[in-house]
């Protein structure tokens, strides 16, 4: 039976242990689902698992804003990711929270007719591009911003590693199934849950400074754990390669980077062996629907087959590096 993993062979539930099995058990509990594709597929770096998790929970489900405005933020970015996975999965959570016109309304890409929900689709649409603070009340803000820097993320992830199908053969793109999937997830949807409990999750792990944007909340604390863990992925790369795939985040405009001779001219100056790893974290930060299997081959060529862990590292330095360039044009105050 097709799976939607690409690349990476998952650490299936049954053989989890450690940290991997306690955010399976967490994801489980609090998301209704034991098995989700995007945390399967980083499964080999639980790091990286464990802090994506933890950035999702404290933003997107947990906190004071409504599930169904930080539904639209979520289905926004992704659509502006071109990330067909996530708008399909965030399409159903959002006909989980009882909004179904809203669900197919914004899976459409067209604007809410509601206009908290309108304001909240425009900025999320354009947080890559136009840099503006999100359209909320001031308390809700941290969780908004957390949600959409989340799904900048995650998207980048999904469209590297995994097919478009949520479920087989597209099913998924079915109203009628959109809307019953929704049904099955409602009374887990609809909980409140509480605030910080994915943060012993990430005891050990690296960290760093929160954000001013998200002083004193959990979203913050997971947004530099995951700072943090995406960018260890950087030690895969030699200085130089780490350099011109940074330089190269730093100058982009937020658009889709166009087809012809990119990203080869950012990275001329980077050794031959180190391009397949420098344009797969390239690819990852700007263009990552257009990983292929030859990018990932030439990879593990170039290294000497490198293991799945390292492939999911890679692609989240990418990841991480055009979120922090989204994160910085945001007119919010950014430590």
């Amino acid at each position: 039976m097709p799976t939607p993993y690409r690349y990476v062979t998952p650490v299936p539930t049954e053989a989890a242990a450690g940290l991997i099995a306690q955010v399976y058990a967490q994801i489980a509990s609090d998301f209704g689902m034991a098995r989700m594709p995007l945390f399967l597929t980083l499964s080999p770096a639980p790091e990286v698992l464990a802090s994506t998790w933890a950035m999702l929970r404290e933003s997107l489900l947990a906190g004071q804003a409504p599930r169904a405005a930080k539904e639209v933020v979520a289905t926004g970015v992704s659509l502006a990711n071109k990330c067909p996975f996530c708008v399909d999965a965030h399409t159903v959570l959002l006909h989980a929270t009882g909004e179904h016109e809203l669900a197919e309304t914004v899976a459409r890409g067209e604007k809410p007719s509601d206009p908290e929900h309108a304001r909240l689709f425009t900025w999320a649409t354009g947080t890559a591009t136009s840099g503006q603070a999100p359209p909320c009340p001031p308390g809700h803000a941290a969780e908004h911003i957390g949600t959409a820097l989340a799904f900048h993320f995650i998207n980048r992830m999904v469209s590297s590693l995994l097919t478009d199908d949520l479920l087989p053969a597209g099913l998924q793109r079915s109203r009628l199934v959109r809307g019953l999937g929704g049904r099955a997830l409602a009374r887990t949807v609809r909980r409140r849950l509480p605030r910080g409990e994915a943060l012993p999750l990430l005891r050990g792990l690296p960290s760093g400074p929160v954000p001013a944007w998200a002083a004193g909340t959990p979203a913050g604390t997971a947004f530099t754990a995951l700072r943090a863990a995406a960018g260890e992925g950087g030690h895969l790369l030699d200085d130089t390669a780490r350099d011109a795939v940074v330089e190269a985040v730093a100058g982009w405009d937020g658009e889709h980077p166009s087809l012809s001779g990119w990203p080869a001219g950012p990275l001329e100056d980077v050794a031959p062996a180190q391009r397949p790893a420098a344009r797969l974290a390239l690819l990852a930060a700007l263009a990552p629907y257009r990983v292929t299997d030859a990018d990932v081959a030439a990879w593990r060529e170039a290294g000497g087959g490198r293991s799945d862990a390292d492939l999911v590292r890679l692609l989240a330095f990418g990841a991480i590096t055009a979120v922090r360039r989204i994160e910085a044009a945001l007119a919010v105050p950014v430590s």
